[in-house]
């Protein structure tokens, strides 16, 4: 593991709290909450679709933001046997995770708040994942736009980005639905209230010339260029 770690980050309280989830202790089970249960019963979206969509844009040279534990790059297909991998994260608890789980590709870190223009020295990639992190950045795609600002700078031609994102406005995906987007909202794991399919149509649109957006349960998958 290459650790790159910025000595000064500007972050908010919101953002603070919505990193603050991923403890050592929750990062423990969040595999099998999210992957085995959430994803499929709750989300309705499955995580079988989700490696699949990663394994149809994720390149040789991957930026990942919002990690995880690194589920799914451990488990989706590269097409080719060495890729370079650099992992950003605010917080360094998935960053750890994720970079040890995934070390036999000896990906690089980075910790900084993605709300903020991006003042570490980045490379420029083939692919950027923002994968189930937008429903947790505070305010609505309003504010939230500025993570795709900040990231297309560090596009090469022809790169794409992608992800995928809970949403919580105009969905009805059942019970379950209802009351785990509620009770993340009033814990404030997630900010997504406010946050529709049309409203992430609209940025995409306004920001890149290439786009597809499609709904799977409550989740938004994107994937666009510049």
């Amino acid at each position: 593991m290459k650790k790159l770690q910025s000595n000064s980050i500007p972050v908010s309280q919101e953002a603070i709290a919505g990193a603050a989830l991923y403890s050592k202790f929750a990062l423990f089970f969040y595999d099998i909450i999210v992957m085995l249960f959430e994803n499929h019963f709750v989300w309705k979206c499955s995580t079988r679709k989700i490696i699949s969509f990663y394994n149809t844009h994720i390149s040789n040279k991957h930026l990942d933001v919002g990690v995880g534990t690194g589920y799914f790059l451990n488990n989706c297909k590269f097409p080719g046997k060495n890729p370079i991998i650099h992992l950003m994260d605010l917080n360094m608890n998935p960053l750890e995770k994720t970079s040890e789980r995934i070390k036999r590709y000896s990906p690089v870190i980075h910790q900084w708040n993605i709300l903020e223009p991006v003042q570490i020295d980045l490379p420029k990639f083939d692919s950027i994942c923002i994968s189930n992190i937008l429903h947790c950045l505070p305010g609505d795609f309003n504010s939230k736009e500025i993570v795709f600002k900040n990231l297309r700078p560090f596009m090469n031609n022809n790169a794409i980005l992608f992800g995928l994102t809970i949403l919580g406005k105009d969905v009805n995906t059942g019970f379950l639905y209802k009351i785990f987007n509620s009770i993340y909202n009033k814990r404030l794991i997630f900010s997504n209230s406010n946050d529709s399919f049309a409203d992430l149509e609209k940025i995409l649109k306004s920001n890149f010339d290439y786009y597809e957006l499609k709904l799977i349960g409550s989740v938004a998958m994107f994937s666009c260029k510049k």
